[in-house]
């Protein structure tokens, strides 16, 4: 409590770790938004045309950014929206982290539909309902488990992930809501800790934080996967 009040020893910190919990929740929670239609989308086109060299491609920029180092999405993202903007933002770490959790979310969408039967698809078309009416109303609801799961799985990944953020949101020492504005977050804090020995004390506690987050997600992921299992 005196970490979320500012203070800690009798000593003032600028921001305490409020400001890093609000700016994760900004900071992820835009890059949700962005990823989730973004990552269906894709998903589904690759697992409804397997065939196309196009969906060839899509695939292998897909594994590609799977496999990327955090710190060259990081640079991308700084190429691709710092510069542009001209300054670091909430909004740049965003689509830092949008990057980093897209291939997770087009792969668990693609994998979960190519489970579904295909009596579902043939079901619905025979009824006479438009192939959209069919992805969006009757495969999406039933692959629902899976999706999701890989969307908490992906959310669990980046909130630990400190370098693009560096790169991109930079930090700051008060709460901001601004997404055009320099923002912190949980990992930014702990390096920011770690280099002020007069505040080492909250690394561990702002540690345990991220871990206990983490390890919610992903035992959410795991119930959700169990219940709603293909």
């Amino acid at each position: 409590m005196d970490a979320m009040l500012s203070r800690i020893n009798g000593e003032s910190i600028p921001g305490g770790i409020l400001n890093g919990i609000t700016g994760t929740l900004l900071i992820v929670g835009v890059a949700i938004l962005l990823t989730i239609p973004l990552g269906l989308l894709i998903g589904i086109y690759l697992s409804e045309n397997p065939q196309k060299k196009f969906a060839w491609l899509v695939s292998y920029l897909t594994d590609l950014l799977q496999g990327m180092p955090s710190i060259v999405i990081g640079i991308i993202a700084y190429a691709w929206v710092v510069k542009p903007l001209g300054g670091y933002s909430a909004l740049a770490g965003s689509v830092a982290l949008t990057i980093m959790m897209l291939p997770m979310v087009v792969r668990s969408t693609e994998e979960t539909l190519k489970m579904l039967p295909r009596s579902y698809k043939e079901a619905g078309l025979a009824l006479g309902s438009s192939y959209r009416n069919v992805v969006f109303k009757i495969l999406l609801p039933s692959g629902f488990g899976g999706i999701f799961t890989g969307i908490l799985l992906a959310v669990s990944r980046v909130m630990g992930e400190t370098a693009p953020l560096m790169l991109t949101a930079l930090g700051a020492t008060v709460v901001n809501w601004d997404l055009m504005e320099p923002t912190s977050a949980i990992p930014l804090l702990i390096w920011d800790f770690y280099n002020d020995p007069n505040l080492v004390d909250l690394i561990w506690s702002t540690s345990l934080l991220l871990l206990i987050v983490i390890f919610l997600l992903n035992w959410l992921a795991k119930i959700v996967a169990r219940k709603w299992k293909i």
